[in-house]
């Protein structure tokens, strides 16, 4: 998309049709975020405050309601109104809400105006939810015309012959991502950006330049999630074109840009704070699976670092989940020669000192994907594991099929991302919680 970014703005036939999206006009990298959504999904949905002419209607009908329990059945023109107003406020979260999240959006239209509630529904919102599903399938499109990213890259003129009626090609948001897709900054566009990457190049070499290469990763943002959810490069043409990013710092703002959410600092809490209750629970687990977790325990009895602590409740979380530890961590001594990690697709080597004690550090610890190692001297594994976690989002990769419930755990349960959909999960949370 070489055109500059645009505002998303709806005109309809009047000042109740128009909507603005929460994109700013980012003047300097200090701006910059403006243009970018600042908050997840969040637990209670914030329902807007309507055009004058509705919200007087809707007040005297809550009145009414509250004295003697008559409901209120909006014209369809109000209606279309109110529908046009929740779906401006859903897109400053989101743009593809799946069908709990709509739940929450016409339950708390009921909360907010119990004059609107649907007699012969159970939930007493059934029809708003489907009126609001079509109503943001048509606000969509409005703004797919007018070039908003997030939705032209769905578009099927977008879009290869033979890939125009997979439903399995849309690319959206589903691991919580509240900027999966965004608008170039306003100004810019892709040459330009462009530029800015070739500058990035020199710059990221220099020594004491951390400043500068954080004002250009966050300048270049957009045109670096554009090139991986649309090429979907191999990881090491990415890493020679954007080597600033593979950094735990970068790694770590990226992450941030992405999902609004702290990555290490949340990781390493979340880690801590289950740490007891999960030791609890693996203590009850039995079988071979029982009998791995207290062979990986017992490093932990030898060295009682939390370092060390951290890496075992990552490995026995990974037997407790059926899945195998070394599919995701491959340990070697230093004086190993077959240290095999270019055949990793992803994962961490750790690597031992020959003859070092228990309490010694790791000599190196580092992140391998594609068979690429992308990030070295990691200090411990849980550190390596949350960059790892943090990279996964930052180049749009899946999870592994082999550990996709360890990462969906760290995701859904570790990170509190994307809670409303546990699956497997739910039962580990539960005894977490009990």
């Amino acid at each position: 998309m070489a055109t500059s970014a645009v505002l998303c703005i709806i005109l309809g036939e009047n000042d109740s049709a128009k909507v603005t999206l929460p994109l700013g006009i980012p003047s300097s990298v200090e701006e910059l975020q403006t243009s970018l959504r600042s908050k997840p999904w969040p637990n209670a949905f914030p329902v807007p405050e309507f055009v004058y002419d509705v919200e007087i209607q809707l007040q005297r009908a809550n009145i009414d309601f509250q004295s003697n329990g008559t409901l209120f059945s909006p014209n369809p023109r109000m209606k279309s109104d109110i529908l046009e107003m929740l779906a401006s406020q859903i897109v400053k979260y989101k743009a593809y809400p799946s069908s709990a999240e709509f739940d929450s959006v016409a339950e708390a239209l009921m909360k907010k105006h119990p004059c609107l509630r649907e007699q012969g529904s159970v939930t007493g919102f059934y029809g708003w939810k489907i009126s609001l599903k079509f109503k943001m399938g048509n606000y969509r499109t409005k703004l797919r015309n007018i070039g908003c990213s997030e939705l032209t890259v769905n578009s099927l003129k977008r879009q290869q012959d033979d890939q125009r009626t997979s439903r399995n090609q849309v690319k959206k948001p589903k691991r919580a991502e509240v900027n999966y897709f965004p608008d170039y900054p306003t100004g810019q566009t892709k040459q330009s950006l462009e530029e800015e990457r070739l500058a990035l190049l020199s710059e990221v070499h220099k020594n004491n330049n951390q400043q500068v290469v954080k004002d250009k990763m966050e300048r270049t943002f957009a045109y670096r999630r554009h090139e991986v959810i649309e090429d979907k490069p191999f990881i090491a043409e990415f890493k020679r074109r954007w080597p600033a990013l593979f950094s735990e710092r970068e790694v770590e703002a990226e992450f941030a840009r992405i999902t609004t959410v702290p990555l290490r600092s949340k990781f390493m809490q979340q880690l801590d704070h289950h740490s007891s209750k999960l030791l609890r629970i693996f203590q009850k687990k039995g079988g071979a699976a029982g009998q791995k977790i207290r062979n990986i325990m017992a490093e932990y009895d030898k060295n009682d670092a939390i370092e060390t602590r951290r890496a075992c409740v990552i490995k026995a979380l990974i037997v407790y989940l059926n899945e195998d530890p070394e599919s995701l961590i491959r340990e070697y001594l230093d004086v190993e020669t077959d240290q095999s990690v270019d055949q990793m697709v992803l994962g961490i080597f750790a690597i031992k000192k020959e003859g070092a004690e228990p309490t010694d550090s790791l000599a190196d610890v580092g992140i391998v994907i594609e068979g690429v190692e992308v990030l070295n001297d990691l200090q411990n594994i849980a550190n390596a594991l949350a960059i790892l976690f943090g990279l996964t989002y930052a180049l749009d990769l899946s999870y592994p099929k082999n550990l996709r419930c360890t990462f969906k755990v760290l995701q859904k349960i570790l990170m509190e991302m994307d809670v409303r959909h546990l699956s497997k999960a739910q039962v580990l949370k539960n005894k977490l919680f009990e």
